[in-house]
């Protein structure tokens, strides 16, 4: 909780893929949001890193581990180029949020904030499993003083999701379950999963409100990619004592009320 408010944060995380085509109404509506309450938001980068070159548009930029999960292969180049367009990236977010009247600020997590454990190390490459130095990582935990100095109402702190292993190397993390993280460690009561799509689906229909532990089941069998994480990070932010986590394409009021998208809650 914000220690100089004593008011709990909104917690949003912008998909990379869908940021760019978010309207200025809708920016309209975040900035409500942030004038009465402190803001944290989460960026992803997917879609300016595929336009940054033809590499991070080929299928085996993305690899599989042994357990199916999905990762982009991270070298160090990629970390230069994720920093390079987070940096663009950050500063229209910051820009745009203080034309609307809000200060803001941008964090790297990797700068003593957000701290990864060791990295799987055995990825598919077709049909063999081989062992790659991939510079991803499980969040282990966050440093929740910087962001502490950051909540209060009428500003807005952006966190760039990389993070620091205990090598102390930059590693890139999942930005959904770092949004997860960062939303525990700052005490907040709702995070927000801005995505591109309007709902969860389950065998085609959509759920408006779904539990843990049934979202949790679904995710182990059925959900694929981008949702399987974001059905994990939702979990991670529910354990770690946030009540609720919302996903969906529409405006956060409209999120946060149950008019549109998918609410996941403890019970």
């Amino acid at each position: 909780m914000s220690a100089a408010s004593g008011l709990a944060p909104l917690v949003v995380k912008l998909g990379g893929s869908c940021l760019e085509d978010l309207p200025g109404s809708w920016w309209d509506d975040l900035a409500g949001h942030g004038r009465g309450r402190p803001l944290v938001l989460v960026h992803g980068w997917s879609k300016p890193l595929r336009r940054l070159g033809a590499r991070y548009t080929d299928p085996s930029a993305v690899l599989r581990d042994r357990y199916g999960n999905q990762s982009r292969w991270t070298t160090p180049e990629v970390i230069e180029d994720i920093k390079t367009v987070s940096a663009d990236l950050g500063a229209n977010v910051v820009g745009r949020l203080e034309s609307l009247g809000l200060t803001g600020r941008r964090l790297i997590g990797s700068d003593g904030l957000v701290f990864a454990g060791e990295g799987e190390r055995w990825w598919w490459r077709g049909k063999e499993l081989v062992e790659l130095d991939n510079l991803v990582g499980p969040i282990t935990h966050v440093d929740a003083e910087p962001l502490r100095k950051e909540l209060r109402p009428g500003h807005a702190v952006l966190v760039t999701p990389l993070a620091r292993n205990a090598a102390g190397r930059e590693v890139n993390t999942d930005a959904d379950r770092a949004a997860a993280a960062l939303a525990a460690a700052a005490g907040a009561t709702d995070l927000v999963l801005v995505t591109d799509v309007a709902h969860l689906l389950v065998d085609g229909e959509p759920v408006t409100r779904i539990t843990a532990e049934a979202a949790a089941a679904f995710r182990d069998r059925r959900a694929v990619g981008g949702m399987r994480k974001k059905l994990r990070a939702a979990g991670e932010a529910l354990d770690g004592g946030v009540d609720r986590v919302v996903l969906g394409s529409a405006p956060v009021t409209d999120l946060l009320a149950g008019r549109t998208g998918t609410a996941i809650t403890r019970t």
